[in-house]
C-alpha cells in the first residue's frame, strides 16, 4: 500500500480525500440519519477519520469526532482544519447508534495500550453500531494479529486495497462484513491477492469421460474417508472416478468403480489424470510403500490427511514436486514443516516456507485457508460456513480438488476451485450437515458457478 500510494499520479491528500469520502458513503448508508461518533488518531487513518465526519456533517447529520491526541502528519492536519463540526478528547458521556474507529490504521506496529484502550472500551460500550476503517484498531495488518485486547466491529470498510488481516485469524473473525473502498490506485502487486469466484463450463461437445479426467483415488487402511472422497469427486466435474481398495464396500454407491487388484497393475494406466491419496490412509510401512507407488507414477496428485504425516525428503527425492497439492490442516502443517526443516511462527509463514522448500502447491486449511501456488505468490478466500467444523470435510474437500485436478491437471486452480465449491457445498447444506450429505452438495454448488 505504501509503495502504492508513494506511486499514485496524485497527492497525499488527494489520495485521503478519495479513501475518507468513499467510506463515508458506507457509512451514510449504514447511518440512515442516525447521529455518529468518529474516533481520530494522530496519525493518517485519523485523517481519513476527519474526512468521513465532514462529509456525513455536510449532508446534515449529527457527527462528533472524538480525538485523545492532536494531528500529527500535515496531510491529517489538514484533513482537521477542513472539519468545520464538534472534536472533543473524550466521550464526555456521548452515546450514539454509530461509532466510526479511525484510530489506528494498516501501520500498526505496538499494542494499543492506556488512554487509546480504554477510549476504545468505553466507545464499544455507548455505541450500537462499530464500523473499523481499514483494520479495527489493535490490529496488526500483515499478520492478523491483535496488538492488544481483541475488539468486534460490525463493518470494516478496507481503504485502496485488502491487507492480509482481512482474510487471516485471529482478526478477520473480529471484522464484521468486509467491504473494499476503491481509491484509484493503480500498481499493486498482484503476487498476493483475494481469490476471485472461478468460472466453470460444460464439457466440450466432443467429451467422453476419460476427456473430462479419471480420478484414482488410493485407499488404505480405514475405508469410510476414501468413500467420502470419491463421493466429492463425483460431483466436481471429473468423468471418471475409481476407488483402488483392498476392502470391501457394501455401501458404495453402485457408480464408484472400485479396482481391488495390486496398486502397481491399478496405477499403471495412462489414462489416469489424476491421483488422491490420504484419507483413510493410515501411516504404518505398507501405508509409506502405497505413497512411494503413487509418487512414482507421475501423474498430478492431492495429498491429503495420513499421506502429510508420511511425507519427507526421502519420499520426494527425485519426484517432481510442482505437480502435487498438499491440502494440511493446521496440525498437519506443523507436521510437514517439522519434516522439512522449515521454521515459522505463522500459518501465512509455514505455508509459503513449505511451498519454498519442496517446490508443491499448498493449501493451508481452516477458518482461514490460503493457497501457497507452487509457481509463487499467497491467494486468500473469503471464509465459508462455520458449520464446516465437523469431521470428514476434510476429506471432502480433497475429493473435490483430486476431481478438478483430474478435469484439467492444474493443482493450484483445482485449489482454489475446491475452495469455493467446498464453501458453496455448505452453504446449500445449510446447518449441521454431515460430511456425507455436504458431499452430496458439491453437485448443486458446480451448478451454482455455471
Amino acid at each position: 500500500m505504501r509503495a502504492a500510494e508513494a506511486a499514485a499520479d496524485v497527492g497525499e491528500w488527494d489520495l485521503m480525500r478519495r479513501a475518507g469520502e468513499g467510506a463515508a458513503q458506507w457509512i451514510w448508508r449504514v447511518a440512515a440519519g442516525r447521529p455518529v461518533t468518529v474516533l481520530c488518531g494522530p496519525g493518517n487513518n485519523g485523517g481519513d477519520g476527519y474526512v468521513i465526519a465532514e462529509w456525513l456533517r455536510a449532508r446534515g447529520l449529527d457527527v462528533v469526532v472524538v480525538a485523545p491526541k492532536p494531528p500529527a502528519t500535515n496531510v491529517a492536519k489538514q484533513a482537521r482544519d477542513g472539519f468545520s463540526g464538534q472534536v472533543r478528547t473524550g466521550l464526555e458521556g456521548r452515546h450514539a447508534p454509530i461509532l466510526v474507529d479511525a484510530l489506528f490504521g494498516y501501520g500498526l506496529s505496538r499494542a494499543v495500550e492506556g488512554e487509546f484502550a480504554n477510549l476504545l472500551e468505553q466507545a464499544g460500550a455507548s455505541h450500537e453500531y462499530c464500523i473499523a476503517i481499514d483494520v479495527p484498531s489493535g490490529v496488526e495488518s500483515d499478520t492478523g494479529h491483535w496488538l492488544g485486547d481483541s475488539r468486534q466491529a460490525d463493518l470494516t470498510l478496507a481503504l485502496g486495497a485488502w491487507k492480509r488481516a482481512h482474510w487471516l485469524m485471529p482478526a478477520g473473525a473480529a471484522m464484521g462484513e468486509k467491504r473494499l473502498v476503491d481509491i484509484g490506485l493503480s500498481g499493486l502487486p498482484d503476487n498476493e491477492r483475494l481469490s476471485a469466484r472461478p468460472g466453470f463450463s460444460t464439457p466440450a461437445a466432443d467429451s467422453h469421460k476419460y476427456r473430462r479426467g479419471l480420478l484414482a483415488v488410493v485407499a488404505g487402511d480405514m475405508p469410510g474417508a476414501p468413500i467420502l472422497a470419491s463421493e466429492a469427486a463425483m460431483r466436481s466435474g471429473a468423468g471418471y472416478v475409481r476407488l483402488l481398495s483392498k476392502h470391501s464396500h457394501p455401501d458404495a454407491p453402485a457408480d464408484l468403480v472400485i479396482d481391488d487388484g495390486p496398486l502397481g497393475d491399478a496405477l499403471d494406466d495412462d489414462r489416469i489424470g489424476a491421483l488422491l491419496m490420504g484419507p483413510g490412509l493410515g501411516r504404518d510401512a505398507k501405508a509409506r510403500t502405497r505413497l512411494a507407488a503413487v509418487l512414482d507414477a507421475g501423474a498430478p496428485a492431492v495429498l491429503d490427511a495420513d499421506a502429510l504425516h508420511l511425507l519427507d525428503w526421502d519420499a520426494l527425492e527425485g519426484v517432481d514436486a510442482s505437480r502435487l497439492l498438499l491440502t494440511p490442516h493446521e496440525g498437519e502443517l506443523a507436521a510437514l514443516c517439522e519434516a522439512f526443516d522449515v521454521s515459522a511462527d505463522s500459518k501465512l509463514e509455514r505455508a509459503t516456507g513449505l511451498r519454498d522448500a519442496i517446490g508443491a502447491s499448498i493449501l493451508a486449511k481452516g477458518p482461514d485457508t490460503l493457497l501457497a501456488p507452487a509457481g509463487g505468490g499467497i491467494v486468500f478466500f473469503p471464509p465459508a460456513s462455520s458449520w464446516l467444523s465437523v469431521a470428514g470435510t476434510g476429506d471432502v474437500l480433497a475429493g473435490i480438488a483430486g476431481g478438478r485436478l483430474a478435469y484439467h491437471g492444474d493443482p493450484a486452480r483445482a485449489a482454489e476451485e475446491a475452495v469455493w465449491l467446498h464453501g458453496e457445498a455448505a452453504r446449500i447444506a445449510g446447518a449441521a450437515f454431515t460430511a456425507g450429505e455436504l458431499a452430496h452438495a458439491v453437485k448443486p454448488a458446480l451448478a451454482h458457478f455455471l
